[in-house]
């Protein structure tokens, strides 16, 4: 019943905020996008559009749902959207429900269409005033900011790319992506309502290529002349080689101060024909050819320096200097490396604001690898405040149960995955349990590994215990354990029944913490032994 309510509050809230005049345009995907949206009709775009929910959500989007298609639809604006005066919000959510290899899943929000497109032929042609959104494909990893803009000198229209833009969030959850242009030329670029970029629309640095040009351009007509010398360093032409350089003379040399080791075998090889082997009855020399025993180690070298043929070492010649080149003298001529000449820019102008064209439409156009790409929420605001409000009641509920769901998923497989490693270790302490040399303890580790195994908490502490034993039983059967004690000749003989009885029972004692001389001694117990 809460939650029902919550539902219709936030829906009361978003219904304020639709009804406002600061809203320019806004799409919710609640209501199927058939007869409001138009698909291209291009034969190249042959991706089918969904109306579907969110996986986990009621929340309806538009879903791309074929791998490796083309996408292309769009939205006419009742009117469009003056981008020069005042602040422009443009925003909207975005869900990679199959993960994003290859393809985009950006917004193009696009001039009017006097411009030269309709709604029916839409394509990557269509003329768009702002592109934004993420794409990712090999080393592409960026949320798209792409400005086209026209110069009033030439007329044409030129794309500017923001650089070094925000990277795309690698999960499977709802992200919510705005762009807020102000009156100022201030961009900034949230990613989930955090500031992932911010600069200014005519920075010359953030912007390929600037949107203002240079003044000054290089000259396309400029040649470089014959007699420019680039060079810095020049040989010394006044060198000449040393008289004792001997280009030819070898990097190493015979070590003549080096001499056989006494006892070198020179006639014995390294390796003998395999004395014990013997030609297969099989072998046919007809077929398989001359029967060879294989080669084994030269006994007669194991306890000899060495065998067969003895060989000086090498040390390094000190009369090796390689080849000779003249050395390095700065270049009287130089004179730098060329450049054409600076000449005026003819497309240069100046500018205090950008020349937005108005937006018309927004489309979605599209070349992607995977599916499950959902579009929601799209809106088109001159309030911060109102994009803010959006956020808060429309995706951040959708995000933070998508993030809880995330966390449960990923724990339950955590636990899997340590409860598979458990089972791996406790099988192998079983078989190490049955081994002969612990059989005197086997008793032990199987109630040990039995208790650790039901347990967890006290694991650790058990596993240790295990392992101690085990290198004590280890250790004690390699260097021996302690002698056992001789018992003591009582110095009386007692031939009361009662007396010998109680001597029995003392002696019982004292084997079963001592030992007798047809046992190892036991060890005193420890905590790590509990």
């Amino acid at each position: 019943m809460k939650f029902l309510l919550l539902l219709l509050a936030i829906a009361c809230v978003v219904s304020r905020l639709h009804a406002s005049e600061d809203v320019k345009f806004y799409e919710s995907f609640d209501e199927d996008f058939k007869g409001r949206w138009t698909v291209s009709g291009n034969s190249d775009y042959t991706g089918v559009w969904k109306h579907e929910k969110s996986e986990g959500h009621d929340d309806y989007g538009l879903l791309v749902s074929q791998k490796a298609r083309k996408y292309a639809i769009v939205k006419e604006l009742d009117e469009a959207v003056d981008l020069t005066e005042g602040t422009i919000v443009l925003q909207y959510e975005v869900r990679l429900q199959e993960g994003l290899e290859c393809g985009g899943a950006y917004l193009k929000f696009l001039r009017p269409q006097d411009s030269g497109w309709t709604a029916k032929e839409f394509d990557n042609e269509s003329p768009y005033t702002i592109m934004f959104g993420p794409d990712k494909c090999g080393a592409t990893n960026k949320v798209h900011f792409i400005l086209k803009h026209k110069n009033p000198k030439t007329g044409n229209y030129v794309e500017h790319h923001l650089q070094l833009p925000p990277s795309v969030p690698f999960d499977k959850l709802t992200h919510v992506y705005t762009a807020i242009l102000k009156p100022d030329n201030e961009l900034r670029i949230l990613v989930d309502g955090e500031e992932k970029k911010k600069t200014n629309i005519l920075s010359q640095d953030d912007f390929e290529p600037s949107i203002v040009p240079s003044k000054t351009i290089p000259d396309p007509d400029d040649v470089k002349p014959e007699d420019w010398d680039e060079r810095a360093k020049i040989a010394d032409p006044d060198a000449t080689k040393p008289d004792d350089w001997d280009e030819d003379a070898p990097m190493e040399i015979d070590d003549e101060d080096a001499v056989k080791p006494e006892g070198w075998l020179d006639d014995e090889p390294a390796e003998i024909d395999d004395p014990e082997a013997s030609k297969p009855e099989d072998w046919d020399d007809d077929e398989d050819g001359e029967w060879e025993a294989p080669k084994v180690d030269n006994p007669r070298c194991e306890e000899a320096p060495g065998c067969g043929e003895w060989k000086r070492g090498k040390k390094r010649n000190p009369n090796y200097h390689g080849k000779w080149y003249a050395p390095l003298i700065d270049n009287p001529n130089y004179k730098g490396i060329w450049k054409p000449r600076e000449i005026d820019n003819p497309e240069y102008f100046e500018l205090d604001k950008p020349n937005y064209e108005p937006i018309a439409a927004v489309g979605i156009e599209i070349w992607t690898m995977q599916d499950g790409i959902l579009f929601d929420n799209i809106l088109i605001s001159t309030s911060e405040k109102v994009a803010e409000s959006y956020r808060k009641y429309t995706w951040k509920p959708k995000f933070d149960a998508e993030k809880e769901k995330q966390k449960a998923e990923e724990a339950a497989s955590s636990d899997d995955g340590l409860k598979g490693v458990q089972k791996i270790v406790f099988d192998n302490l079983y078989k190490v349990a049955d081994l002969p040399f612990l059989a005197a303890h086997k008793s032990k580790l199987l109630d040990l590994i039995e208790k650790a195994e039901k347990q967890p908490n006290l694991t650790i502490g058990i596993l240790v215990s295990i392992v101690v034993i085990i290198l004590s039983v280890f250790f004690r059967l390699i260097f021996g354990g302690k002698k056992p004690i001789p018992k003591a000749k009582s110095e009386t003989t007692k031939t009361d029944a009662s007396e010998t009885q109680e001597k029995q029972e003392t002696t019982d004692v004292k084997d079963e913490h001592n030992g007798d001389a047809d046992a190892a001694p036991r060890r005193r117990n420890t905590r790590r032994d509990d």
